[in-house]
C-alpha cells in the first residue's frame, strides 16, 4: 500500500502479450510513466485502464498488480490472449431473424458459408475478415481495418467490398408485414458495394468515423411491375454514393454485456444518387443508454433511440425504422416502416450466477479451454413510434404507440457470445418465445 499523498509512476510493464504490440496496450491507459497521482484516485486510475484494455476484446481476462516503494509505483498488467485467427463455419436463417424464419419453416430458406477472421492482425488491433455465404442468400464480403497510424497513433483506415445476390426479394410491406418475390433458378436482387471509413480512435471508448461508400442495386424487372414504389423511380437498378459522419463515446465496463457505465452514439449521413436513378436523402440518428449496477446483483438499464430521415419521394427499400436492427421487443414477426422514429427501452437484470470459468480438461491450448460462463434472469419494457407520412395507409402500425414487455433468460458465455431467450407480450395481444443473439440494446 502507498502511504505518501501522491506518488509517481516509475514504471509500466506487460506480461502474457505474445502477439499485441506493447503500444497498443500503452495508448489506453488513463497515465503513463512519470506521471503524479493522487494516491485515493490510484486504484481507481488501474481500474479504469484494466476496463479498456479488457474492452479492447483482444483479451480473455486482464489483471494488474503493483508495488509502491517511497512514493514510487511499478505497475503490471496481466494479459491472456485470444485465439486471434478462426475460420467460423456459418449457418443462418434467411430471413431478418430466427421467428420470422420460424413463421414460414421453410428449410430451403438457409444460409451456411464460414467467415475467416484475422484478429489482431501483426499485433496492431487491425482485422482482415472474410465471408464467403451460400445458400438462400449468396454474400461475399472482404474488409480490412487500421485503427492506429500516425505519430500519436490515433488515426486509421478501413476499406471493404461486398456482394449480395438472393434467391429472393422483399419487394413490399403491406400491413406491417413482408411480401416477397422468390426465384428458383435465378437471383432477382443484387447489391454491390465498396466502402472507405477515416477513422479517429482516441481510445477504445472514443473513436468518430467518416465513411464514405459507393452502391450498385439491381433487381428484376419483375419488381418494377410488382411494386413501383421499390425504388420510386420506375426503374429496376439505381446506383449511389453515401456519406456518413459518426461518434461513439462507449464507457460501459464490458462491452458484451454491460453492467455499468453508459453508451453514446450518433451520427448523420447523405445519401447522393448517381444518374436519375433516386433523389437524395439526409439521416440523422442518436442512441444514449445508462447501466445502473444495484445491491443484491440487480442491474438497471435504460436508454432510447431517434431517427430523423428528411427528402422526399422515399422508395420503400429505403423507409427503414422499426423491425430491423431496433425494434420494439414482441413486434419480431412485424416491420414498422417510416422516415423518423424514437424508441425507449429498459430493464432489470439479476444476476444468477457467473462462473469465470469452466476448465475443459480435454482441450489443451489456454486460450480454448476455459469457458466463462453467466446467467441472468432479466424483465423489460419498451415503447416505440414510428412517423410515416407516405406508406401509413398500407400499414396500421406506423404513427401509433407499440408497447412491449416480458421476461427471459440472458447467457453471456466464450468470446462474447449473449444469448437471449426471451417470452414477450405486446399492445396487440401477442405473445410468444422469441430467440435472439447479442445483447438487447
Amino acid at each position: 500500500m502507498c502511504t505518501e499523498p501522491h506518488v509517481v509512476v516509475q514504471t509500466i510493464d506487460f506480461t502474457g502479450n505474445e502477439v499485441t504490440k506493447e503500444f497498443i496496450l500503452t495508448r489506453e491507459l488513463t497515465f503513463q510513466p512519470g506521471d503524479t497521482i493522487v494516491t485515493e484516485d490510484l486504484e481507481a486510475q488501474l481500474e479504469e485502464s484494466r476496463k479498456r484494455i479488457y474492452n479492447l476484446r483482444l483479451f480473455h481476462a486482464v489483471n494488474y498488480s503493483y508495488t509502491c516503494d517511497n512514493g514510487l509505483v511499478q505497475v503490471t498488467y496481466q494479459v491472456k490472449e485470444r485465439v486471434y485467427l478462426y475460420p467460423i463455419p456459418y449457418f443462418d436463417f434467411a430471413d431478418r431473424n430466427f421467428n420470422a424464419w420460424l413463421e414460414k419453416k421453410d428449410l430451403s430458406r438457409l444460409d451456411y458459408g464460414f467467415i475467416l477472421t484475422r484478429r489482431n492482425f501483426r499485433g496492431r488491433n487491425e482485422d482482415v475478415r472474410l465471408r464467403l455465404q451460400h445458400g438462400f442468400n449468396r454474400r461475399i464480403e472482404l474488409s480490412y481495418r487500421v485503427p492506429n497510424l500516425g505519430g500519436n497513433r490515433n488515426l486509421g483506415y478501413e476499406v471493404g467490398v461486398a456482394d449480395y445476390r438472393s434467391h429472393t426479394i422483399n419487394y413490399n410491406i403491406l400491413n406491417n408485414r413482408q411480401y416477397f418475390y422468390e426465384e428458383k433458378e435465378s437471383m432477382p436482387i443484387r447489391r454491390t458495394s465498396a466502402a472507405l471509413a477515416l477513422l479517429h480512435r482516441q481510445n477504445v471508448q472514443r473513436q468518430s468515423a467518416l465513411r464514405v461508400a459507393y452502391y450498385h442495386e439491381e433487381t428484376a424487372d419483375t419488381i418494377v411491375h410488382l411494386n413501383r414504389d421499390y425504388f420510386n423511380t420506375g426503374l429496376s437498378n439505381r446506383n449511389y454514393i453515401r456519406l456518413d459522419l459518426s461518434h461513439v463515446f462507449n464507457r460501459r465496463n464490458t462491452f458484451a454485456y454491460p453492467l455499468s457505465g453508459s453508451y453514446f452514439d450518433a451520427g448523420i449521413g447523405h445519401a447522393f444518387f448517381l444518374n436519375n436513378t433516386g433523389t437524395g436523402f439526409t439521416t440523422a440518428r442518436a442512441k444514449y443508454v445508462q447501466y445502473v449496477p444495484l445491491p443484491r446483483k440487480f442491474y438497471y438499464s435504460v436508454g432510447g433511440e431517434a431517427q430523423v430521415r428528411l427528402g422526399n419521394n422515399f422508395a420503400v427499400t429505403d423507409n427503414v425504422a422499426l423491425g430491423y436492427r431496433s425494434l420494439v421487443r414482441g413486434y419480431e414477426l412485424y416491420v414498422v416502416g417510416g422516415q423518423h422514429y424514437g424508441l425507449f427501452k429498459q430493464g432489470l437484470s439479476k444476476e444468477l450466477f457467473n462462473i469465470k470459468g469452466i476448465h475443459l480438461k480435454f482441450i489443451r491450448n489456454p486460450k480454448l479451454n476455459t469457458v466463462p460462463l453467466a446467467v441472468y434472469l432479466n424483465t423489460f419494457t419498451d415503447a416505440g413510434y414510428t412517423i410515416d407520412n407516405i406508406y401509413e395507409a398500407r400499414n396500421p402500425l406506423t404513427n401509433r404507440l407499440l408497447l412491449g414487455g416480458g421476461f427471459g433468460l440472458h447467457v453471456v458465455t466464450f468470446y462474447d457470445i449473449v444469448l437471449r431467450a426471451e417470452y414477450t407480450a405486446n399492445r396487440e395481444g401477442n405473445r410468444g418465445l422469441y430467440l435472439n443473439v447479442g445483447y438487447p440494446f
